[in-house]
């Protein structure tokens, strides 16, 4: 939102040689060795170099390719073995190498011909039967968010490994996060499956923040290695920071430092209240079923088209429409009478010029709502996107690096 061949990079071995200099000749194949980064390498006087091994059982997903040293590329062809489907791919301009048009599959089984031809019209083979790195033997890291996304200035940027990490100080550095705004972004651990980044103020408006993932051939633990290469960038939109007095059921919505609108909303009751503290919207729905039998109230409710809702924790407080609100209870702004939400008057269809549908309209994934006065404790940082309830000297002592 990848993987390594465990051998270092080597030149090509060939059946039959001919000048120093010449493009190499084979007769019966060749011996092609790789490493776990992009291309391998040539050596002088080298002809055809395929990065992954004949043989090999580790190969990348991402960097497989074909390399020419003396000669220029005439043909590559690469399938897959178990069902002969090809691989699209395309020759560089120069005819000095050859890459898949997408990345390979894990734990699949390819092979790869290439031929070449020097300046004098000799002509070379090459060719490399290899499996990928399996599902078991690598990671992958599930971010957000991701490129080409407008965010609010409250957004980290957070992974989520499939597998346990060990060794968090060389994964945490092969990941690096930057901000046009020039602002410090630190690393946080929150266990061994989840490294989130931040700066130590909101990211400022308008600024661009920059992922450079390059965890391919990264050994994550024991034998299991990263496969994942990219670079994406998102946009911070505007500042919005919207505090809700648990004390007198408002909501001020302050947006680049100026009040924009108040709203009565209703928050947890006595016996449900809501966490305190800065929570980040995560997630938006148009419309959602909420059960609470999914987050330990048994049956006490289950809400098939809860309008205008957005997830300020994944323990499952939402800020959200509400339409069944005035059956019996007071106006809005007067008591807290959710299970721990925080509920805005709506109608049902999420139509209408209602107070939950101009907030959900004008609110961003990555906006802050903080809640004060709550007899709640204070959210915990990993619960959702929430590290900003820890102190900065906190936060970058949970960095490996």
């Amino acid at each position: 939102m990848t993987t390594p061949d465990t051998t270092a990079r080597r030149t090509l071995v060939a059946c039959a040689a001919l000048m120093v200099g010449a493009l190499t000749l084979t007769a019966c194949g060749s011996d092609a060795k790789a490493d776990n980064k992009a291309g391998g390498s040539l050596s002088s006087g080298a002809g055809i170099v395929i990065s992954a091994k004949d043989g090999s059982t580790g190969a990348s997903i991402n960097s497989t390719g074909v390399k020419v040293g003396d000669g220029k590329l005439t043909e590559v062809k690469m399938t897959e073995s178990a069902t002969g489907t090809s691989v699209p791919g395309s020759i560089a301009a120069n005819g000095k190498s050859w890459k898949p048009k997408e990345r390979l599959e894990r734990g699949a089984k390819y092979r790869i011909s290439a031929t070449a031809k020097d300046e004098d019209g000799k002509t070379a083979a090459a060719n490399s039967t290899f499996t990928t790195v399996s599902t078991d033997n690598s990671f992958i890291g599930t971010y957000t968010p991701d490129g080409g996304a407008k965010v609010g200035a409250g957004m980290p940027v957070s992974f989520t490994f499939d597998k346990a990490i060990t060794d968090k100080k060389d994964v945490q550095s092969h990941i690096e996060v930057t901000s046009s705004s020039g602002q410090k972004v630190v690393g946080h651990w929150f266990g061994t499956q989840r490294l989130d980044f931040r700066p130590r103020a909101y990211w400022k408006a308008g600024s661009k923040v920059t992922t450079k993932v390059d965890l391919d051939g990264v050994e994550g633990s024991k034998g299991v290695y990263g496969v994942q290469d990219k670079t994406v960038t998102f946009t911070v939109g505007r500042s919005q920071v919207s505090t809700i007095d648990a004390a007198t059921q408002t909501m001020t919505v302050v947006r680049d430092g100026k009040t924009v609108k108040t709203i009565p909303i209703s928050a947890g009751s006595p016996d449900n209240s809501t966490y305190n503290g800065q929570m980040v919207i995560a997630e938006k729905f148009r419309q959602t079923r909420m059960n609470g039998s999914t987050v330990g109230y048994g049956g006490e409710y289950d809400i098939a088209d809860v309008p205008n809702a957005m997830r300020l924790t994944t323990s499952g407080t939402f800020i959200h429409g509400n339409y069944w609100y005035n059956q019996g209870n007071p106006p809005f702004g007067k008591e807290g009478t959710s299970h721990g939400c925080i509920g805005l008057a709506d109608v049902q269809g999420a139509g209408g010029d209602t107070t939950a549908k101009w907030f959900f309209d004008n609110s961003l994934v990555g906006d802050v709502v903080t809640v004060k006065n709550s007899p709640d404790k204070t959210v915990s940082p990993d619960n959702g996107l929430n590290g900003w309830n820890m102190a900065w000297s906190a936060w970058t002592a949970g960095s490996a690096i």
